[in-house]
């Protein structure tokens, strides 16, 4: 393959709504993989940044780093995958390769260039780096995933940011049997938090604003639901839990969560405000807890972490649109009005 263009969705300025465009992918090098997108998430943080939220954002910007789909061709010294393979793309398509986390599979933490995300970046050769929202990306071999043959691509694509963003926590603080975890929030995260923490066999709380969800959060694998609108939720079960994992990108009152951890417990940040959140220290040094950040994982543990999906049959709970309805989707998801999280069918670009 030549350099090539591609058909995409993007946003042209920040703010602007998204359009169909066409933008220009890079020839197949030695290691590099042409991965014929099918189907792509939407996260709220490609919201973040179509909005420049968290600060200045390249465009014209293609977001999209949840991509599902299968490999259409391969360079010539590629040995991980063949044409046909079913593939997935999560947050990074690039680091140094070199620095202590990159040699430890800790990619996502990367010191020497930082990774290069799969949108809003610039690769190795200094060209923007374009993401899902398209028919097709060209990402070096190291940097894909292998999606197993049990989980189907369109539920399969969440779980290459959302599923990782949660399963990496759990997994570094020691989620399972015995220990009691609480998710903040049940959307595209927190859905996913829930499924996970469940088949990894802990107590699973969730604490979100009212119980419009409880019934979803029972049945996704949660044993209890507590509105946090309500006062008593806080008083009730002080001292409860083991790990907490917000995944929530509002701010919330974080004295009162550290409340609700067991001594020497931990509260994770996965969601990301865009403004700073105030915090008494007398929350943390009361009972020796920790509040610590967690962002999503490396190329190893992400591969564990779609076995372990496959192995337990978990995969995101969707809805499925076309990708003229994107701009009606990032309304949605600000509202929260999704169940769970929205996939373009990229078929429809």
């Amino acid at each position: 393959m030549t350099h090539t263009t591609v058909a995409a969705y993007a946003a042209p300025s920040p703010k602007a709504p998204l359009e169909r465009t066409t933008i220009p992918r890079r020839a197949l090098g030695a290691y590099d993989i042409l991965i014929d997108i099918k189907f792509s998430g939407i996260c709220h943080s490609d919201i973040h940044q179509v909005n420049d939220g968290w600060g200045p954002g390249t465009f014209p910007m293609v977001p999209g780093h949840e991509i599902a789909g299968v490999v259409a061709e391969v360079g010539s010294g590629v040995t991980r995958y063949a044409v046909g393979d079913r593939v997935g793309v999560g947050c990074f398509v690039d680091s140094c390769r070199e620095c202590e986390n990159c040699l430890a599979g800790r990619q996502q933490y990367c010191t020497g260039t930082g990774m290069v995300g799969t949108y809003n970046s610039t690769g190795r050769d200094g060209q923007p780096t374009y993401g899902g929202y398209s028919t097709h990306v060209v990402v070096d071999e190291n940097y894909v995933l292998r999606i197993p043959d049990t989980i189907p691509l369109d539920v399969a694509a969440p779980l290459l940011c959302a599923g990782i963003t949660l399963y990496s926590p759990l997994s570094h603080w020691g989620a399972g049997p015995g220990k009691k975890v609480a998710v903040v929030g049940l959307g595209g995260l927190g859905h996913l938090g829930v499924k996970i923490a469940h088949a990894k066999g802990a107590e699973v709380t969730v604490l979100s604003q009212s119980l419009r969800k409880q019934e979803d959060g029972l049945k996704l694998g949660a044993d209890h639901y507590r509105a946090t609108s309500d006062p008593a939720t806080f008083r009730e079960l002080a001292g409860s839990f083991d790990l907490i994992l917000n995944t929530v990108s509002a701010e919330i009152d974080l004295d009162a969560y550290l409340g609700l951890l067991k001594t020497g417990g931990t509260l994770v940040q996965v969601g990301a405000p865009e403004n700073p959140v105030p915090i008494s220290v007398f929350a943390l040094i009361g009972g020796r807890k920790s509040l610590a950040g967690s962002m999503i994982g490396g190329i190893p543990e992400t591969q564990e972490m779609l076995d372990f999906c496959a192995e337990h049959g978990i995969g995101a709970e969707i809805e499925l649109i076309s990708a003229d309805r994107i701009n009606e989707a990032y309304a949605r998801v600000e509202t929260s009005d999704v169940r769970y999280r929205f996939v373009i069918d990229t078929s429809t670009i």
